[in-house]
């Protein structure tokens, strides 16, 4: 090994040093002197079994592909409605609801801040009137239903479990996920509405009552998506994301909850970027990082209190205005990824949205990114097919490795919490995105069509675009619904919110009788804003 080593180091290469696109360092060559003391029967294990690197589940793949999703809302609930029964009937799996913006920080429609911003980036829901319409011959009971939601999480989830229930659904078979991860809107991503302690509180309180009242949904997505987003690292994404979901389940811990009443219901939500092997490695270093965390740390008995199920989606970050038909290439690649990772279900990003929301056409063409990946390349067939590469499992041990000092650091702080309000976890993705821009203009990151092999002429393609007389129908739907509910009904029922806030019962109950008095989601947020008060973030330099 040593002669190859010697003879290759006099040939001349491109670069003088070679890294991922996180920075990790890349060898020239990967061999068994990459993997000093590693024993796969104690790295790997196999699939289904501890440590869980080679996937969740004995058969992953074999036994059922993962669920294809869309991630999709815009504008009405009618209109959103329609292309979920679209993409349904083009072989999706399962709904991935985006809610506009006023939806994820408690404002209805008719708020003056909601001006311009009504059914957006996601689609207006105001009222158990909305989500009938939304999700209006879709069966509940037969489809698994994602809801990209945090600060009002608990409120859109009464509003699914309130449509289910006039579906005549059965609850028990009610499956799906709440996203419900308000940590990682401190870090990254901002649609936070009450202080953190508050936050956590209503994260259990969903932690407890799905537990009894639907036992098949997940109550959380911890979500390390947003983190890479906002320009975190590979390593720093599934860092933070882990101490996220170390804080939660602390939080559970405290509120009464033993590990494995809520921990089989934990999943996670990752960002599927670029850097191919560097990601297959991220996913597997997650899984098997996880697994020990449950086991040593809280001393979870339930083997499935264990598993790390998670969902990924392509990086929107990664998809470029210039030559926009490139982010196909780029989206096949990241959800190749993800497959090869192993993940649960799977998002593929439109090549239109650096411009916009999808067209039907761009989506189309996303879905079946998938099902080409599924059917025509082989690699569901057999189960971590990369498993004993000397680079995906060196690159797995160096995320591992570097993963746990970070969480090593955090814990030092006293936690997650502590961390995100002395602002140590934004200012370490905000270096790693200053670094990152640094290299895409130095060149030494290439971005084909933006900072290289640029267009000469740029095209334009077909997008989107949102009718301002949707914004006006929302709200004037919201007016006719408020004259025509039982307003006493409606008033008693976020009384009995504010009085639960006020102690310690469990919001849930009360937040589905108001959903079903037909409350609004603003109303319900106003309700709750007057007892928590409004998370004020510290500047962080």
């Amino acid at each position: 090994m040593s002669d190859i080593k010697s003879k290759s180091s006099s040939t001349a290469e491109r670069r003088a040093k070679f890294s991922t696109l996180s920075g990790l360092p890349v060898e020239r060559l990967y061999t068994q002197e990459s993997l000093p003391n590693w024993d796969p029967e104690e790295a790997l294990g196999y699939p289904g079994e501890f440590p869980y690197a080679r996937g969740i589940y004995p058969t992953m793949y074999r036994g059922r592909l993962w669920t294809m999703r869309q991630y999709a809302g815009f504008g009405s609930a009618a209109e959103s409605n329609k292309r979920y029964r679209y993409l349904l009937s083009k072989g999706q799996m399962g709904l991935s609801v985006a809610f506009d913006l006023p939806t994820q920080i408690g404002m209805d429609s008719d708020h003056p801040l909601a001006l311009g911003e009504v059914g957006k980036v996601g689609v207006a829901i105001d009222s158990l009137e909305d989500m009938e319409v939304l999700f209006d011959q879709i069966p509940l009971e037969r489809v698994s239903t994602s809801m990209t939601i945090n600060a009002t999480a608990a409120i859109l989830l009464c509003l699914y479990v309130a449509v289910a229930k006039k579906q005549g659904a059965d609850l028990k078979k009610i499956s799906g996920t709440i996203q419900n991860d308000i940590l990682k809107e401190y870090i990254a991503r901002g649609t936070y509405i009450y202080p953190v302690q508050h936050a956590m509180r209503i994260v259990t309180d969903i932690f407890a009552w799905c537990r009894d009242s639907l036992p098949k949904w997940n109550t959380i997505s911890i979500s390390g998506y947003h983190i890479r987003e906002a320009g975190s690292t590979a390593v720093q994404e599934i860092a933070f994301t882990l101490a996220d979901g170390i804080a939660y389940v602390e939080a559970a811990l405290r509120a009464g909850l033993s590990i494995d009443e809520f921990a089989p219901q934990l999943s996670f939500f990752f960002n599927a970027h670029n850097d191919l092997l560097e990601e297959v490695a991220k996913f597997r270093a997650a899984r098997r990082l996880w697994a020990k965390i449950m086991r040593d740390r809280f001393h979870a008995q339930d083997a499935r209190s264990l598993l790390l199920r998670f969902h990924a989606q392509t990086a929107g970050s990664s998809l470029t205005a210039q030559q926009p038909e490139n982010n196909i290439i780029r989206v096949a690649i990241q959800a190749l990824a993800a497959v090869l990772g192993g993940c649960q279900s799977l998002h593929t990003n439109s090549m239109d949205e650096a411009l916009a929301l999808p067209t039907e056409e761009a989506a189309l063409i996303a879905l079946r990114t998938q099902q080409i990946i599924a059917n025509e390349t082989g690699v569901a067939n057999t189960i971590d097919p990369v498993a004993g590469s000397y680079a995906v499992e060196a690159l797995t041990n160096q995320i591992e490795d570097r993963a746990k000092i970070y969480l090593e650091k955090i814990d030092a702080m006293g936690g997650m919490i502590k961390a995100i309000e002395a602002g140590f976890v934004q200012s370490e993705i905000q270096r790693a995105a200053y670094e990152f821009q640094r290299a895409v203009e130095s060149k030494d990151q290439i971005v084909v069509g933006v900072n290289d092999f640029a267009a000469s002429e740029e095209r334009t393609i077909p997008t989107l675009r949102m009718d301002a007389e949707i914004e006006r129908d929302q709200v004037e739907r919201l007016e006719a619904l408020r004259v025509r509910r039982d307003s006493s009904k409606a008033a008693t029922a976020l009384a009995e919110i504010e009085r639960r806030a006020r102690g310690t019962e469990n919001l849930l109950p009360a937040i589905l009788a108001a959903v079903e008095a037909y409350a609004s989601v603003g109303e319900i947020s106003d309700t709750l804003r007057r007892v928590y008060g409004e998370y004020q973030e510290s500047v962080v330099i």
